[in-house]
């Protein structure tokens, strides 16, 4: 089976092409690990042995923060408690990898976006406020600043989130990008915050380290980014030096309306993977081992993302 050999990513040989895609536990005390969350973790990894694990998303500064219940990785304080996340996935022998965020105009906190919209993923408008060219170089150092302290605290790999509508994919639609200075206008611009974050995380945490990137490809909706501006992007981005692209939903979320079968986003990171010559990973609705294979025999990505099922059964790839 295709699902049960090794690939490469970046520096990194991976035993198996599953993985354990970023999902929101809610298991965090004001923004902490708890002894449930750490279990949650080590379950997955020694029980179901997926070849990476994503930890869920991590928000890189207090103002990004997305709930009450998120995880952060906005502080050096949170390093040793991120270590505790590692080792517990290593006891499996998986690859734990971070991934950080901030939520934009999702935030709980002090909605900030590319431009004075309302993201299309948050249930109540919220007043929002675009952020400047200097906020913007601020938060790039933040993404910087977070990728040390998940280096320090024994990841593997470092994933950057443009997906599911928060920031960096608020900045890439152009449902929520209405700017006409150098970060808005043109897909290239569009990409810029995210293409200056990523140099910015590879500037600090070096060569060795994978570094992927979950691009919320396309929106699915009307005036939205399209399958065609994902090929584009991520062509880009492998250009800037990505190790790995990770492809779902953008303001559509993690579902795409009106696709029930295994592999939402099959049809986009398909494209994807004949247009690059790094690893794509695609995540959707996919609940088993044989699902995955079958799509990865497909030729629809190199690695496979198993979410709800393993979120439910820590068992779940044991079976």
């Amino acid at each position: 089976m295709i699902a049960d050999t090794e690939i490469r990513v970046g520096e990194l040989t991976v035993e198996n092409r599953i993985v354990m895609p970023p999902m929101h536990t809610g298991k965090a005390l004001r923004g902490h690990v708890t002894d449930d969350m750490v279990s949650y973790y080590r379950d997955r990894a020694v029980f179901s042995r997926p070849g990476i694990i994503i930890t869920e998303h991590s928000y890189i500064a207090e103002n990004g923060r997305a709930s009450e219940t998120q995880l952060s990785i906005a502080s050096d304080e949170m390093i040793t408690e991120h270590r505790r996340l590692t080792d517990a996935i290593h006891e499996g022998n998986s690859l734990a990898f971070v991934q950080l965020n901030h939520a934009g105009s999702n935030g709980i906190d002090e909605p900030v976006s590319a431009s004075d919209i309302c993201s299309p993923r948050r249930e109540s408008f919220c007043e929002v406020k675009p952020l400047t060219t200097e906020e913007i170089r601020t938060l790039v150092h933040k993404y910087a600043e977070a990728a040390v302290r998940a280096l320090k605290a024994g990841y593997d790999g470092i994933e950057i989130h443009c997906a599911h509508g928060y920031l960096l994919n608020q900045f890439y639609s152009p449902l929520t990008n209405k700017r006409d200075d150098e970060y808005g206008g043109s897909l290239e611009n569009r990409c810029r915050f995210l293409v200056e974050t990523i140099g910015a995380v590879r500037a600090a945490s070096g060569d060795q380290i994978p570094l992927a990137v979950r691009l919320g490809g396309c929106d699915y909706m009307p005036e939205g980014s399209t399958e065609e501006d994902a090929v584009k992007a991520s062509l880009l981005l492998e250009r800037t030096g990505v190790d790995l692209l990770d492809i779902s939903g953008g303001m559509c979320g993690f579902i795409v309306k009106g696709l029930p079968e295994p592999g939402y986003f099959a049809s986009m990171s398909g494209k994807i993977k004949k247009a690059v010559s790094i690893p794509v990973l695609m995540t959707g609705g996919v609940k088993t081992a044989a699902e995955a294979e079958k799509l990865l025999t497909a030729g629809k990505a190199d690695l496979i993302g198993i979410g709800r099922a393993l979120f439910k059964d820590a068992h779940c790839l044991e079976r």
